[in-house]
């Protein structure tokens, strides 16, 4: 699919808190020969994205966390015929039944060089606390595909950046948090790009 196309693409993005990925993701594309249609799905009914989605003039769907396994859910957003499904700072295991029929079509950003700090609680400053306390000379982003496992999918792309000591983890918050910003969006450009996605 090329860039320029003006075949519209569905993309549900995935978030429970804040939504500056979201919003970050869905500004980079506003600049882009694209006509994109984009919904923020959320567990969250009081989460920062729901105001972003709002000024941004992008539909939300907010769900309880019982219903998320249920089949009712995944007929809900199959109606939207997603090509992407973005997890944004999304705090949720996304179900079998979702995983099963979005096949390498879920992507996560982690705050981390995966598979080092993965895994369940493992988010946010979780993830720069343990970085720091284990005094590693680096850290970074990775975006990959999600799998049934918590941050186990197959890396799409990594980049790195040195830890300059003395340091903290809300100082190398913030250098990942510039990291999220610049790449998320260039890499799900990329993927939108490819044959992948036709």
């Amino acid at each position: 699919m090329n860039i320029n196309s003006d075949k519209k693409v569905s993309i549900l993005i995935f978030a429970s808190g804040n939504g500056s990925n979201a919003e970050n993701i869905i500004t980079y594309f506003q600049n882009k020969l694209r006509d994109i249609s984009w919904t923020i799905i959320t567990n969250n009914s009081n989460a920062g994205v729901i105001e972003r989605s709002v000024r941004l003039g992008v539909p939300f769907l907010v769900f309880k966390k019982k219903d998320f396994h249920e089949n009712m859910f995944l007929e809900k957003i199959s109606l939207i015929k997603p090509k992407l499904i973005i997890l944004a700072g999304f705090l949720l295991k996304i179900p079998e039944n979702i995983i099963k029929n979005f096949k390498n079509k879920i992507i996560n950003i982690h705050p981390s060089l995966l598979p080092k700090y993965g895994g369940k609680g493992m988010y946010g400053i979780n993830v720069h606390n343990e970085v720091i306390k284990n005094k590693e000379v680096e850290s970074g982003i990775s975006i990959h595909y999600v799998n049934n496992q918590y941050d186990e999918g197959e890396i799409i792309f990594q980049k790195n950046i040195k830890i300059i000591y003395p340091t903290n983890a809300t100082n190398l918050s913030k250098k990942i948090h510039e990291l999220e910003m610049k790449y998320f969006p260039e890499i799900i450009e990329k993927l939108i790009n490819s044959q992948t996605y036709e």
